[in-house]
């Protein structure tokens, strides 16, 4: 856990006590820094007191007296309507900040990379870590990615903090310069918590707004928006922005030509590897997250060689294509991560033969993006909620069939995909909210079923998490 003594001579208030709020609570008591602590969840205030934090409802407290509040990222501070408590905030002038933030202040001496986007940012910051652990660097890996970054271990400054940063903590953290920082893409999401669009951009971009000048910003231009980005970043700036594609060559940046990876950041074009054969990285867009990960290794020092090696042995993440089962020859793929529709798309372009377990709550974002490879789908079953929604925007494409849970949309499946060399693919391209507490619930549900199922199963190397 994070010291932060250095705060002792101030008081500090925090508004939820989720995963990433309750380890600021304890990093922060634990530093014996006045806090103050709450959550509209009265068992999660049970547990923080439980844990000698002080908790209080902090619309009562004297709000002069109170110099920062750290906001748990899941809370609105602006759009669509502000928490009270950061109202409270902002009405008396206090900083508003996040978990991060307060990681970059304490370890100011370490080097950060960050790395954003809609989609695949777990992945990359995954692989980034990997490769320069193998590599023989020191390295703690955090932030959106599941760990908090106030349980990170501390760093020197030949320690490399890899974070995962989304839109809600990068508005929240002003002060972090990332050696590299990175934006893979970008495509409607959290619109809601953004005001639209143009502010889900804008808060994106802000991670690029801290860095120094000579500080390395590697950008995907596959998407017009991110393009668009990119172009701003090399008209304004003086330091070295570097373009990545999984669809098209690029000059001074990286690119892939089907699975093989190109480096033109030298005089010639220089082959990197191909990916084909990685199991845990299918796929153009993994493709993207493959040379995003060779750019910034590259640029923190790791070895060619060593960052080519490491890739091979990538165990990937749960819920993200996750080979979860082969049974009778047919693979069952967990991507319950793919909580929209971009996402969805991405793993449907990844496989042939599909067989394909959509729905749930649906998201904001247009279902279009799916429709270039909907050819690779034999039949969908769909569940949840949004089931009849997407049924009526499919069913003159492909079949599909209506199983309202999960459980018999994977056993109806496998009946269909038996005797084929076949993917049976959880990539929902809804939240998982209205029947399971997190996507990484219903990923886990997910395994578990496809485990159960008859035949003959073959060992897998499972990535990252138990079923």
């Amino acid at each position: 856990m994070i010291d932060l003594s250095y705060m002792q001579d101030r008081r500090i208030a925090v508004m939820g006590l989720g995963l990433s709020g309750m380890v600021a609570a304890e990093a922060l008591a634990a530093s014996a820094v006045d806090v103050v602590a709450w959550d509209d969840t009265s068992e999660r205030c049970k547990t923080a007191e439980a844990r000698g934090i002080p908790v209080a409802p902090l619309l009562d407290q004297d709000w002069s007296r109170i110099d920062s509040l750290i906001l748990s990222p899941g809370i609105p501070h602006s759009y669509p309507t502000p928490n009270p408590v950061a109202q409270a905030a902002c009405d008396a002038g206090v900083e508003i900040v996040g978990d991060v933030e307060l990681l970059v202040r304490a370890q100011s001496e370490a080097r950060y990379v960050g790395i954003t986007g809609t989609n695949g940012k777990s992945t990359t910051t995954a692989l980034v870590a990997h490769i320069l652990t193998q590599s023989g660097m020191h390295v703690a890996v955090g932030g959106n990615l599941g760990q908090p970054a106030l349980s990170l271990e501390a760093l020197d400054e030949t320690g490399i903090y890899v974070l995962e940063m989304s839109s809600y903590q990068l508005e929240l953290t002003p002060s972090v310069d990332f050696e590299v920082a990175v934006l893979l893409n970008l495509s409607p999401d959290h619109l809601d918590r953004h005001g639209g669009m143009d502010g889900y951009i804008a808060a994106k971009y802000r991670i690029f707004e801290q860095q120094d000048l000579d500080g390395i910003a590697v950008v995907g231009i596959d998407d017009s928006e991110s393009r668009g980005l990119f172009d701003k970043l090399t008209a304004t700036r003086t330091g070295k922005v570097v373009p990545i594609s999984s669809s098209r060559q690029v000059e001074n940046g990286v690119y892939a030509s089907g699975p093989i990876l190109i480096d033109t950041t030298g005089e010639t074009p220089q082959q990197i590897r191909s990916l084909e054969g990685i199991e845990t990285l299918p796929g153009a867009h993994n493709a993207q997250n493959a040379a995003a990960a060779y750019l910034v290794c590259r640029s923190v020092g790791a070895p060619h060689d060593d960052i080519v090696s490491a890739m091979e042995t990538y165990p990937g993440l749960p819920h993200r294509q996750q080979l979860a089962a082969i049974i009778d020859g047919v693979r069952y793929v967990n991507d319950s991560k793919a909580t929209n529709p971009e996402a969805a798309a991405k793993a449907l372009s990844s496989y042939n033969e599909i067989y394909w377990i959509a729905g749930g709550r649906a998201k904001e974002g247009p279902l279009d993006v799916i429709h270039p490879f909907l050819p690779h789908v034999k039949r969908a079953y769909l569940i949840g909620e949004s089931a009849d929604h997407l049924a009526g925007q499919l069913a003159d494409r492909i079949d599909v069939e209506l199983c309202g849970d999960l459980a018999k949309a994977t056993a109806r499946a496998a009946e269909d995909a038996a005797g084929h060399d076949a993917v049976i693919l959880l990539s929902p391209a809804c939240a998982s909210f209205d029947q399971f507490a997190s996507f990484e619930e219903r990923g886990r549900a997910f395994c578990r079923i496809a485990a159960a199922q008859p035949g003959t199963q073959r060992d897998v190397r499972h990535n990252g998490e138990a079923a």
